[in-house]
């Protein structure tokens, strides 16, 4: 197997060799226990059509294999996959080498950041504010998940809630200082501010 292979094991990918992992299932059941665990809080399978597309790739790298056709009469055909050996070795390995790895991504939000100045300090403010109230709601929303499932799932089985809970507030912690600094003027900015910089940077 080559690395590149295992590299192109995406989030989507991971989620579907696990299942069938612990037996051979149709790309609907896929979607619905990705669903009923709570795994679609960090893989995205609001389009079937995206499970569809991975099959195909795991398909044609040889990680699983269609295991039977379900006929029922009056509904189509449902195709069964299984995971191979390969698949098996590749699910292992891409898991253990993103534990290990930490690799850079490029969300929207710090992209977002990185171009404040084009904004005024007011539309920065205001947006901000905005911000942290959606992820004060976010975190609640997960702290009652939490608190709903700490009882009767391992915590074995949360620990993905957990690090977005983290992660979560962490965020939310930032952007409450960086609008409390605009508030209190310790961040600001204009144009004369911009060009001042701008012919400094040009000499």
């Amino acid at each position: 197997m080559k690395n590149n292979k295992k590299n192109q094991l995406s989030p989507l990918a991971i989620a579907v060799l696990a299942l069938l992992a612990e037996e051979p299932m149709h790309p609907y059941r896929m979607q619905a226990l990705i669903k009923e665990r709570g795994k679609d809080d960090v893989i995205n399978v609001r389009q079937r059509t995206n499970i569809y597309q991975t099959i195909d790739r795991l398909l044609r790298d040889g990680y699983i294999a269609v295991s039977e056709t379900l006929r029922e009469e009056g509904r189509p055909d449902r195709t069964v996959y299984a995971i191979t050996a390969l698949g098996r070795k590749g699910l292992k390995g891409r898991i253990l080498e993103i534990l290990s790895t930490p690799t850079q991504e490029f969300p929207e939000f710090p992209a977002a950041v990185s171009f404040l100045a084009l904004l005024t300090v007011e539309e920065v403010q205001q947006q901000l504010e905005k911000r942290e109230a959606a992820l004060f709601e976010q975190l609640n929303d997960m702290d009652a998940k939490l608190q709903t499932y700490k009882d009767t799932v391992p915590r074995l089985f949360m620990l993905e809630v957990e690090y977005q809970r983290t992660v979560l507030f962490a965020e939310l912690e930032w952007v409450r200082s960086v609008a409390k600094d605009i508030r209190m003027g310790s961040l600001v900015w204009d144009g004369d501010w911009l060009r001042d910089i701008e012919t400094k940077d040009e000499g």
